[in-house]
């Protein structure tokens, strides 16, 4: 069971508190912008793409980076609030312990997809043309990345008990999953491991799904994109309920 007021209370106070951190969205505004202009432009003579640009070809992979590394960053409101005692006064609280986990998912989300639209913005000086229904798309595309991605990290942030070791772990989960989401390489032609590596990533799934909207590549049928990051998303909180009830 789940409580709409209890999941409305706990994505209002974090989507606040992000609001006052503006490094955020500064942080947010330099990435795309370093990315896009210094490896688009330092990688493109050794892009092969089939006829494609390279800043096109790794536009969807900044929008997914922007993504993920809001998204898992956002968990560390867990250990804040462990930190202050509001998440032990959360759980003691008379709500499920699943309207905590998925306030907190859909704050995530929400923080990581605000700032995606801030790197979307991006898509007119590169030369990206997409049409209104294609900007819907990416939108529900980078909401529902942004969740699974901010799922996984409550799942991390639950069983950390500093902000140091919660850095550390997430970007051992984060960099391996960017890198080996096919974010800034083709993965046509690369070795068997390697593709197996792919494959099992479900970020993969999710820039392949925005990459085929924008671009109209892709490697995977949409349905298995969706389906792929949905249920990736969905496990993560069935995940973190039970690791952040043992906090009380």
């Amino acid at each position: 069971m789940i409580d709409l007021a209890a999941i409305y209370s706990v994505w209002l106070r974090d989507i606040i508190r992000s609001f006052r951190e503006k490094s955020r969205f500064l942080g947010s505004l330099a990435r795309p912008i370093l990315w896009l202009v210094i490896m688009g432009t330092g990688l493109r003579p050794a892009f092969q793409g089939g006829g494609v640009d390279y800043l096109h070809f790794i536009f969807p992979g900044v929008i997914a980076m922007t993504l993920i590394f809001t998204a898992t960053q956002s968990a560390i409101s867990i250990i804040w609030d462990r930190e202050f005692g509001f998440l032990k006064e959360m759980l003691v609280a008379p709500i499920p312990r699943s309207s905590i986990v998925i306030g907190k998912a859909l704050s995530g989300s929400t923080t990581a997809t605000m700032q995606g639209i801030i790197t979307l913005l991006f898509a007119p000086f590169i030369g990206v043309k997409m049409s209104p229904l294609m900007i819907v798309e990416v939108l529900g595309l980078m909401f529902l990345i942004s969740f699974a991605l901010t799922s996984l990290g409550l799942v991390i942030a639950s069983r950390m008990k500093s902000f140091e070791g919660f850095g550390t772990i997430s970007n051992f989960v984060v960099m391996p999953m960017y890198f080996l989401s096919g974010a800034i390489f083709p993965t046509a032609g690369l070795p068997l491991w390697l593709k197996s590596l792919i494959f099992m990533n479900r970020l993969s799934y999710g820039v392949n799904a925005m990459r085929k909207v924008i671009l109209g590549l892709g490697s995977f049928p949409m349905a298995l994109d969706l389906g792929f990051v949905a249920c990736f998303g969905v496990a993560m909180v069935g995940v973190a309920v039970p690791f952040c009830s043992r906090e009380g």
